[in-house]
């Protein structure tokens, strides 16, 4: 039965295991010194279908557009993007993910992976499949 305190709690305490994760990354320190906003960057970049025009990349991020030119120009000064003509549009750059900013998402990725992991170990077998059983039935679509 849910109390009226319930939905409270329930948000309290997953605000705190997200912020733990949080932590856990930061502790575990950026790979090649990245910064949040160069985190962002290279993730929407991934996300694409293929190489982004920076006015694209600002929309994105909800960003000015000069904050992503200096983005885009630090990442590019470190190997993770590059910029390419646009074919179809002499007179614009496109910015596209290189192999260096896919190794630097997958290092991030696997720490993460990794501090999950150290959470979910405190619980024993049982209690990892019911907390992974409840938060697939909360997470799944409710009725319509």
């Amino acid at each position: 039965m849910i109390t009226h305190d319930d939905p409270g709690e329930f948000l309290e305490l997953l605000y705190a295991v997200v912020r733990g994760l949080h932590r856990d990354a930061a502790h575990a320190g950026s790979p090649l010194g990245t910064t949040p906003g160069q985190v962002r960057l290279l993730r929407t970049l991934s996300r694409c279908d293929g190489p982004r025009r920076l006015g694209e990349l600002a929309a994105a991020l909800d960003v000015a557009p000069r904050s992503v030119t200096s983005k885009v120009d630090q990442a590019e000064e470190d190997g993770w993007v590059r910029r390419v003509d646009d074919p179809h549009d002499r007179r614009a750059t496109l910015v596209e993910l290189t192999p260096a900013g896919r190794a630097v998402l997958d290092e991030i990725a696997a720490r993460r992976q990794s501090g999950a992991a150290e959470r979910l170990a405190r619980l024993d077998a049982d209690e990892r499949a019911a907390l992974l059983d409840m938060l697939r039935r909360m997470g799944a679509p409710g009725p319509e």
